[in-house]
């Protein structure tokens, strides 16, 4: 089976995120969402809760399935004998980033291989630091993210 796993720390997932999954699922049998946990970076969500609304996001679709990531991603790929790594790429700022992490990874586990999928340019400006700025500020962000993740923002951000 071809599996293709999207890492990430989706705090919150946004629809920059679900239209790389969605493009995903059209090249892979399955796809993993791995959730990761950053040092450095501080998460408004935690694992558990960011697992919890991403299942509940796709629910009933059995090509998706969500799991957390604790340790390295090259360790997580060699364990579980996966080989497709999947990126999304917005701008060319990103690439500098994305050509380091998946060069790291090919170093620690040489039988990882990234693809690189682009996001839909409506998508290019999105990230999830911006979407919880919009939130935290009173601003609707209806367009940027699910209705459920929109409302869990608020439950958080007031």
């Amino acid at each position: 089976m071809k599996i293709g796993v999207y890492a990430g720390s989706f705090d919150p997932i946004t629809f920059g995120h679900l239209d790389i999954i969605n493009r995903a699922e059209k090249l892979f049998e399955k796809v993993i969402i791995l959730i990761a946990e950053s040092k450095t970076k501080k998460h408004l969500f935690s694992l558990n809760e960011r697992k919890e609304m991403i299942e509940e996001l796709f629910k009933g679709n059995k090509k998706i399935k969500v799991e957390v990531l604790n340790g390295l991603l090259a360790e997580y790929m060699k364990k579980n004998d996966f080989k497709f790594v999947i990126r999304g790429l917005r701008a060319i700022s990103d690439f500098d980033y994305e050509f380091q992490y998946s060069t790291i990874n090919r170093e620690l586990n040489e039988n990882i291989e990234t693809v690189f999928l682009m996001t839909e340019p409506k998508y290019f400006y999105l990230n999830s630091s911006l979407v919880k700025e919009i939130v935290s500020l009173k601003g609707k962000a209806k367009e940027l993210v699910p209705e459920l993740i929109e409302k869990k923002l608020k439950e958080k951000l007031g």
